[in-house]
């Protein structure tokens, strides 16, 4: 047997070009069932036996393109060793075909449509997964976690299409998937801590329409970390990561949310007993919209205006137990309950809060950065912002996850896009592939660069943010006005940019993308609470607009002792950069990203001075400043939009740039000059008015994005496989890596509850009734 996979390893080594890295007939038994293994057509299982590669018993070979190893040592099981032979000389014929295609979803059982797409393959789709997933281990970790979850049945069978289920059901499914996911966690992930990780699994065994406790580990532990001083960190940090409380982030109000200033509910510090004494007010300070704060959890980390000593300090973060542990009823003084169906998920309680004299200890209040003493003296921290921290971090993570929620969509169009058949371009020469229409590449296509884009963006912010959390621990503030200022921006371009992305891929779909089957209801009913959540977006590009415009005089001023960041510093940068562009579609490619990237650049300038001239304009003939603001807005929020457009493009193309692997470089630059041409175009009008394209430019422009379009076509579905997204995440019959699209349709339609009965119960008093008066009336 070995003998027989040291030929086969050979020669698939000689016809591929591919070299082994050891001549031991053992490391190339190995080398060759991982590889077969990368391809889908063998499973390797770890074991802790003693030795690599041994065949399970005869009765666990299911079929001939599958086989279950473990990872021991070198030998063959007696029992299978015949059907073995012959299943690895058949998995090695195909391995040789699949070495030449390298896209490991290639499945002879699948649509021959997007197999004809993938046997195309310019690329290995894992090599640029990992791009986007932050290297190949984590791809290897990802297929890793997805095996074991469909390897064990009460994983595998958790319900994530919750199309069929009222609110409670939907209510109840996240929960029961939520402790399915906490029984085997540990089993799977190694530290509390592997956020990445642990979102992907909570992605296959949950779903994305919400679940418990999702607030209490993506905002309240970063605001734990970011808020709560050592001994908190003890008291509620440890209990916290333990799921010993599920907990929950109360700021929205019903009549107040990104405003922090104009809050209601109001923290009174009682010298007398240490305490503070919780209130809302008013209606209108009621706490409305805190996720799974309904029914589900028992402790609220809640934003409330501190006062003591007759002062008020602004909003400040308390601990607040709203439910007994044992009997999980609610507390004196407390009333909570469900706010209703919502735009989207819907398997999250979230609910209301009011508050009547509940009194909590000192120590409930956050002390890391500001305090109250025993006295009610109040000490300020060092930076006014540095409570807003967690939301940094809620924000940066954001960018990816909007990320990963138009690369659904994408995936979604994409897939159908080749799976439907529709209409002839030529004549007589049959139907084609959707996608093949010129059309639908323009509707589809930008959407999975704007969604690479936005993973790159998301990986860049997050590492801002780990730097700015060291800098932190040494005292070093002077990151955190920059990196507000980019979360605001890129928090409310990116989401608004992947809604109407979404929405745009589900039109691409026709009548089946108004299905929910096409799971394109779910994936917007997410990504489009992101223009809300977390700060509405105008009103964090307003918070942007602010950052920019006091940069306006120290840009006028040319002071030299005054040192930009490198987020800002193409703003001083005017005097020496061309007005003109000097694009022209002959040009090398990169030389025009360059003339791109400084048109960009260009028009965030000039719309910055245009918005600081016109507000300077009306406070000196004696407006009053926050209505010169309120007067100028629009023209704030596009200099805002224009910067964060800047950004994204440069930090795109700095990825690129940095990519050396010869097989991935060229479709990411097609990808980048995709985005870059859609970018153009997108702000033609910006780039007219300033001067710095002319309409002969953007003409070539045009034409460029035509040719583009046709290169990323032949590698559409490729480059959305590489996103690594399992059915289990996209939840979609549309976007099924299979491709079986319309048998699917069918079964999925049978679940309804309104096909168990073949007359409807209402029916025959209803319309039923209705059509017999009618026909007795016309007999008269």
């Amino acid at each position: 047997m070995k003998l027989l996979i040291l030929c086969i390893f050979t020669f698939l080594c000689t016809f591929t070009a591919a070299q082994p890295v050891s001549q031991d007939p053992d490391e190339i038994e190995k080398d060759i069932f991982l590889m077969l293994d990368k391809y889908g057509l063998i499973t390797v299982r770890e074991s802790a036996t003693a030795c690599p590669f041994i065949v399970a018993p005869a009765s666990e070979c299911p079929r001939p393109t599958v086989l279950h190893y473990y990872t021991c040592c070198g030998h063959l099981n007696a029992q299978c060793c015949e059907n073995v032979q012959g299943y690895v000389v058949l998995a090695s014929v195909i391995f040789i075909v699949s070495s030449l295609m390298p896209n490991r979803l290639l499945h002879p059982d699948h649509n021959p449509d997007l197999t004809s797409e993938r046997q195309n393959c310019q690329f290995d789709t894992d090599e640029l997964a990992a791009r986007f997933h932050g290297g190949i281990d984590k791809i290897r970790r990802r297929h890793e976690i997805l095996k074991i979850v469909e390897s064990i049945p009460e994983l595998r069978d958790s319900t994530q299409d919750t199309s069929f289920l009222d609110r409670m059901g939907k209510v109840e499914n996240g929960t029961r998937n939520a402790i399915r996911l906490v029984k085997h966690i540990e089993d799977i992930i190694e530290s509390p801590l592997a956020r990445e990780e642990i979102a992907f699994l909570n992605n296959l065994i949950i779903g994305r329409d919400g679940f418990p406790f999702v607030i209490h580990y993506v905002m309240v532990v970063p605001m734990l970390m970011n808020n709560a001083d050592d001994e908190q960190m003890e008291w509620w940090f440890s209990k916290a990561l333990n799921r010993e409380f599920v907990s929950t982030y109360a700021q929205t109000e019903l009549g107040h949310g990104t405003n922090l200033k104009k809050l209601e509910t109001t923290a009174v510090y009682d010298e007398k007993t240490e305490e503070f004494v919780l209130n809302t007010p008013t209606i209108t300070a009621t706490k409305w919209w805190p996720g799974n704060l309904g029914r589900s959890t028992n402790m609220v980390m809640i934003m409330a205006l501190l006062y003591t000593n007759g002062k008020c300090y602004g909003a400040h973060p308390f601990m607040l137990q709203i439910r007994d542990f044992d009997t999980h009823k609610v507390l004196p003084g407390i009333e909570v309950g469900d706010i209703g169906p919502k735009y989207g998920m819907n398997a999250n309680d979230n609910g209301y809060m009011r508050l009547n004299n509940v009194r909590i200890s000192r120590r409930n209040m956050l002390m890391k950065n500001a305090k109250v003493e025993k006295d009610g003296t109040y000490i300020a921290p060092k930076h006014s912002k540095l409570a807003y921290t967690g939301m940094m971090f809620v924000r940066a993570v954001m960018i990816k996850d909007q990320a990963n929620q138009l690369s659904m969509a994408a995936t979604i169009a994409t897939r159908y896009s080749c799976v439907r058949r529709q209409g002839e371009i030529v004549e007589g020469q049959g139907e084609v592939k959707v996608l093949d229409y010129k059309t639908q590449q323009y509707r589809v296509l930008p959407h999975i660069a704007r969604s690479i884009c936005f993973m790159f963006a998301g990986d860049h912010s997050i590492k801002l943010y780990e730097r700015l959390v060291k800098d932190l621990s040494k005292g070093d503030t002077s990151l955190m006005a920059d990196l507000h200022a980019l979360g605001s921006g890129l928090k409310a371009v990116v989401s608004f940019q992947t809604s109407l992305g979404i929405e745009q891929c589900r039109m691409a779909c026709g009548g089946h993308g108004y299905s929910e089957a096409g799971g394109f209801l779910r994936i917007y009913g997410i990504a489009t609470g992101g223009c809300t959540y977390e700060g509405e977006n105008m009103v964090m590009l307003l918070q942007l607009a602010r950052y920019i415009v006091k940069l306006v005089p120290k840009i006028r001023s040319n002071d030299p002792d005054y040192k930009p960041s490198p987020l800002t510093a193409y703003y001083f940068q005017g005097a020496v950069k061309n007005k003109i562009s000097e694009y022209n579609a002959e040009n090398p490619r990169e030389l025009n990203w360059t003339y791109f990237q400084d048109g960009f650049e260009y028009v965030s300038r000039q719309l910055a001075f245009y918005a600081y001239v016109k507000y300077e304009k009306l406070r000196e003939a004696g407006m009053r400043p926050e209505l010169a603001w309120n007067e100028v807005a629009v023209y704030l929020m596009k200099a805002s939009r224009a910067h964060t457009r800047t950004f994204l493009a440069r930090n795109f193309i700095e990825r690129v740039h940095e990519e050396h692997d010869p097989t991935i470089k060229p479709i990411l630059s097609d990808i980048l000059h995709l985005y870059l041409l859609y970018e153009v175009l997108d702000c033609r009008a910006d780039l007219l008015e300033t001067g710095y394209m002319s309409h002969t430019q953007l003409h070539s422009v045009r034409e460029e994005m035509d040719l583009v379009l046709t290169s990323i076509r032949k590698n559409a579905v490729n480059i959305v496989d590489s996103f690594d997204l399992a059915d289990r995440e996209l939840v979609s019959v549309l976007g099924r890596a299979d491709g079986h699209v319309y048998e699917n349709l069918y079964k999925w339609a049978q679940k309804s509850s309104i096909n168990e009965h073949e007359v409807l119960p209402f029916h025959h008093e209803t319309l039923g009734k209705m059509m017999r008066d009618a026909r007795e009336k016309s007999k008269l």
